[in-house]
C-alpha cells in the first residue's frame, strides 16, 4: 500500500459495536499492510483519534449512545481532513445525503462487499495524499501538498472529498467535468445509481463554503447535461 505521512505506515480507525464487524474490517484492513485499531462506541473514537496518528475513519451509523452521524460532526470540528466512510445498514438515499452532507467523504451499505470496502479505503488514502502540483484558477488557489485551499487568500476549510473535487475542477481550467468523470476521479469507482446524486450533495457542500467567502459570485457552475465547471470570475 505504501506509507502514509511521514514515512509510516498509515492507519484505519474502524468504529462499530457489533465486534464481529470491527474483527472483519480489521482483518481486511491489515490484510492491505495497513495499521489497525478498533473501538465500540463515539466516545471510544474520538479518544482514539486523539491517543495517536489515524489517517481514516470506517465509521459505522447505528450505535448507542453518540452515533456515527455525531461522531462524524466532532471528528469533522476536531480533523477536518481526516477521511470518513460511513458504513450502516441505513442504506436509504435520506441517511446516505445526511452522512455526506455532515461530512463523511463515503458511504456504504452493510451487508457489505469485502473487495469494494478495501478499494474505497485504499482510494480515500489515496486522495488524501493529493499530487504535487499547485493550481490557481483565479482568485481561487489549491495547494495539494501542503492540503491548502484558499478564496481571495482566505482559507478554506474543506473535506478531503470536497478538497479532491475542487482539485479536478480546477485542473480542467474552466472545462466542464462529466459527473461520471468526476465520481471515477474523486471515489475511485465506476458510476453508479448513487453517484450522481453523492457528486451533487458534496457539489452543494463545496459551493456553500466559498459562498461563505465571497457570496457575489458563482465559482462552481453546473453546465446542464454535461456536469460541473470551476470560473475564476464566477460568471
Amino acid at each position: 500500500m505504501g506509507e502514509g505521512r511521514e514515512g509510516r505506515t498509515p492507519r484505519v480507525l474502524v468504529v462499530d459495536d457489533d465486534p464481529a464487524i470491527v474483527g472483519l474490517v480489521g482483518a481486511l484492513v491489515e490484510g492491505e499492510g495497513l495499521g489497525f485499531v478498533g473501538v465500540g462506541s463515539g466516545e471510544e473514537a474520538l479518544a482514539a483519534v486523539t491517543d495517536g496518528p489515524v489517517d481514516l475513519v470506517v465509521l459505522d451509523v447505528m450505535m448507542p449512545g453518540m452515533d456515527g452521524f455525531e461522531t462524524c460532526r466532532l471528528l469533522r470540528s476536531r480533523e477536518p481532513d481526516l477521511p470518513v466512510i460511513f458504513l450502516s445498514a441505513k442504506d436509504d438515499e435520506t441517511s446516505q445525503v445526511v452522512g455526506l452532507t455532515i461530512g463523511g467523504d463515503d458511504y456504504v451499505a452493510k451487508p457489505f462487499r469485502p473487495r469494494e470496502l478495501v478499494a474505497r479505503i485504499r482510494a480515500r488514502l489515496r486522495r488524501s495524499e493529493g499530487s504535487s502540483h499547485g493550481l490557481r484558477v483565479g482568485p481561487l488557489a489549491l495547494d495539494p501538498v501542503a492540503h491548502r485551499a484558499s478564496l481571495l487568500d482566505v482559507p478554506l476549510n474543506l473535506t478531503p472529498t470536497e478538497f479532491r473535487l475542487l482539485q479536478e475542477l480546477m485542473a480542467a481550467g474552466g472545462d466542464p467535468v462529466p459527473v461520471g468523470d468526476l465520481f471515477r476521479r474523486v471515489w475511485d469507482a465506476e458510476p453508479d445509481a448513487s453517484s450522481r446524486n453523492t457528486v451533487m450533495v458534496h457539489i452543494r457542500r463545496l459551493r456553500a463554503k466559498l459562498e461563505r467567502v465571497d457570496a457575489s459570485r458563482g465559482y462552481v457552475q453546473t453546465v446542464w447535461g454535461v456536469g460541473y465547471r470551476v470560473s475564476g470570475d464566477g460568471r
